[in-house]
């Protein structure tokens, strides 16, 4: 039998660019509505209510219910905290101290972490293009992130966090592809949004009692809970199935562009010329790891 070809190398088809756009459009949104949830609730109910809003709305796919096998669980944890637990915990908490837009822009690095971690966790072979890419990456990381510094009321912290959370998200994508091709993306997700929704109701509950309730932020909880843990999470994962977890990074070269217009839109945001060329520079670094090795 000849051999299947390795996902990587399938061409991206009209469906693959929908679950793209879709993926792209409501992880950019995203950061604008935990700002708006953020005016009247505390990180860490935010924290919680997204994959636990997510959850509900991923085991009401039929796909969900599929078995996983005993020896994969391991995996579905290291996912629940790698994927969603860990980086949605720090979202939240560093929109406290950088714009939405500034967030937004910073998540535009997972290609690079995808990169760094597949080639010294996973094995994964690096050319040279790539590698010049993790560079460039790294340059316009530091193009926005250092003027946070001195801009309105960002701080270091803020970015740090962001980047704890990109990193994280460069791991969970190199996991999740196998398992994504293997059992499916809804039973995969569920079990992992499962996972995460235990792993953050304690911080969940801590936050419960420093909040107040507001129609706005509960919207917000159901756009980004639902939307952004639910269907987005969905495409992304279904993505790497089809063209695996490097090209499905690409979704973060749009991410940043829908946070930025409704940070600075909707919010009211300002970003410094440094900041917007930083984020062509990790754009462009970010598209030459996604080239063949």
């Amino acid at each position: 039998m000849p051999d299947t070809p390795a996902p990587e190398s399938n061409p991206f088809r009209a469906f693959d660019w929908l679950l793209l756009l879709t993926a792209a459009g409501i992880w950019g949104a995203s950061f604008l509505f935990m700002d708006v949830a953020l005016d009247h609730e505390h990180p860490g109910l935010i924290a919680f209510l997204r994959p636990a809003l997510g959850m509900l709305a991923l085991w009401a796919f039929p796909a969900a219910r599929r078995p996983v096998d005993r020896a994969d669980r391991s995996r579905i944890l290291a996912l629940g905290a790698l994927w969603m637990a860990f980086p949605l915990t720090m979202f939240p908490l560093a929109q406290q101290w950088i714009d939405s837009s500034v967030a937004g822009m910073l998540n535009s690095g997972m290609p690079v972490a995808t990169v760094l971690v597949g080639a010294t966790l996973f094995g994964v072979h690096t050319g040279r293009v790539q590698l010049l890419g993790v560079a460039v990456g790294i340059a316009g990381i530091a193009m926005i992130g250092l003027p946070t510094a001195s801009t309105g009321e960002t701080t270091g912290l803020g970015v740090v966090f962001v980047l704890a959370a990109v990193t994280s998200y460069g791991v969970a994508a190199n996991l999740a592809g196998p398992l994504q091709r293997r059992y499916g993306s809804p039973a995969v997700l569920a079990r992992v949004a499962t996972v995460a929704t235990v792993l953050t109701l304690p911080y969940g509950l801590v936050g419960l009692s420093d909040s107040s309730w507001s129609t706005q932020a509960f919207a917000a909880n159901l756009a980004v809970g639902v939307g952004g843990t639910g269907i987005a999470y969905v495409a992304a994962a279904t993505l790497i199935g089809r063209v695996g977890p490097v090209r499905m990074s690409i979704v973060t070269y749009l991410v940043p562009v829908v946070a930025a217009v409704l940070g600075i839109v909707v919010l009211g945001e300002s970003l410094v010329a440094w900041q917007v060329l930083g984020a062509l520079v990790l754009i462009g670094g970010a598209w030459l790891t996604t080239r063949p090795a």
